[in-house]
C-alpha cells in the first residue's frame, strides 16, 4: 500500500512539476500559463500529448524537439524528478495527514519559486499571494484561527527582519543587497516554519549557497546569483527535518 502511494505521489509530483516549469518560465514574462498550449519556443511546434508526459518523452525524444530537432534543456527533465521526490519526501515526513496538504502546497511554492529566480532572478508577487493565500486558507481549517493569527504574526515578524537586514547590507555594500522577492519570500517562511526558525534559514541558505557563489564568481565574475533557491532549500531542510527551536537553542547550550 505504502509503495503504490510513493509511486503514485512521484508520477504526480513530475505531473506538477511540468507545470511548474511553464509558470515559471511564462509568469515573469507576463505570458499566460494555458495559452497558448506547450510548444517548441524555437519552432513553435505544438506538442503532441506523448510529447507532453514528465521525464519519459525526454527520454523517447532523446533529449531533442520532433519537429526541429533543437535540444531540450536538461533541466527541464531534472526539475520534474526533483518535484516527484520532493512530493514523496513530503509523505515520508507528515503521511497521510491533512498536513501533508499544508507540505504539498508550501513544496509546490518553492519549487516555483526556484525554478522563476533561476531563469529570471525574479519572485513572481502574484505566486506568493496566490500560494499565501492558499496556505492561510489550510491552516485556518486545519489547525484553527489561533494558530493562524501566530502562523500571520511570525510572517509580519520574519518580514520585518528581512527588510532589516536588506536595508543594512545596502548600506554595507552600496548596492541593492537583496530583491524584494526574498524578503516577501521569508514572510512565508515565516508563515509554515515560524519566525524563529525563519531566521535559521538564513544562516543555512548562506552555508549552502557559499560553494556555488565561490565556483561561479571564479567562472564568470559579472554573473549575479540568485538567492531564493537557497533560501528555499535551507527552508525545506528544516520544515523536512521537523526541527524544533529548542532543540537548535539546547544544541547551542551544550
Amino acid at each position: 500500500m505504502e509503495l503504490s502511494i510513493i509511486i503514485g505521489l512521484f508520477i504526480l509530483g513530475t505531473i506538477f512539476g511540468s507545470f511548474y516549469n511553464v509558470v515559471a518560465y511564462r509568469l515573469p514574462k507576463g505570458e499566460s500559463i494555458l495559452y497558448p498550449g506547450s510548444h517548441c519556443p524555437k519552432c513553435n511546434h505544438k506538442l503532441k500529448p506523448l510529447e507532453l508526459i514528465p521525464i519519459l518523452s525526454y527520454i523517447l525524444q532523446k533529449g531533442k524537439c520532433v519537429n526541429c530537432k533543437d535540444k531540450i534543456s536538461i533541466f527541464y527533465p531534472i526539475s520534474e524528478i526533483i518535484c516527484g521526490l520532493l512530493f514523496v519526501i513530503c509523505y515520508l515526513s507528515f503521511g497521510i495527514s491533512f498536513d501533508l496538504i499544508i507540505a504539498l502546497t508550501f513544496t509546490s511554492l518553492l519549487i516555483i519559486v526556484i525554478l522563476s529566480d533561476y531563469y529570471y532572478m525574479i519572485i513572481e508577487d502574484s505566486v506568493l499571494i496566490v500560494f499565501s493565500i492558499l496556505l492561510m486558507i489550510e491552516i485556518y481549517f486545519i489547525n484553527g484561527l489561533d494558530v493562524l493569527l501566530n502562523s500571520l504574526l511570525s510572517a509580519l515578524i520574519s518580514f520585518i527582519i528581512m527588510l532589516l537586514l536588506k536595508l543594512f547590507g545596502d548600506f554595507i555594500f552600496k548596492r541593492e543587497s537583496m530583491g524584494g522577492g526574498d524578503i516577501k519570500l521569508m514572510a512565508v517562511f515565516g508563515l509554515i516554519i515560524g519566525w524563529e526558525l525563519s531566521i535559521i534559514t538564513i544562516f543555512l541558505s548562506a552555508f549552502i549557497a557559499l560553494p556555488v557563489s565561490v565556483f561561479i564568481m571564479k567562472t564568470n565574475k559579472n554573473h549575479e546569483i540568485p538567492y531564493g533557491p537557497f533560501l528555499s532549500m535551507a527552508a525545506l531542510i528544516i520544515y523536512f527535518s521537523h526541527i524544533d527551536i529548542n532543540m537548535i537553542l539546547s544544541l547551542l547550550g551544550s
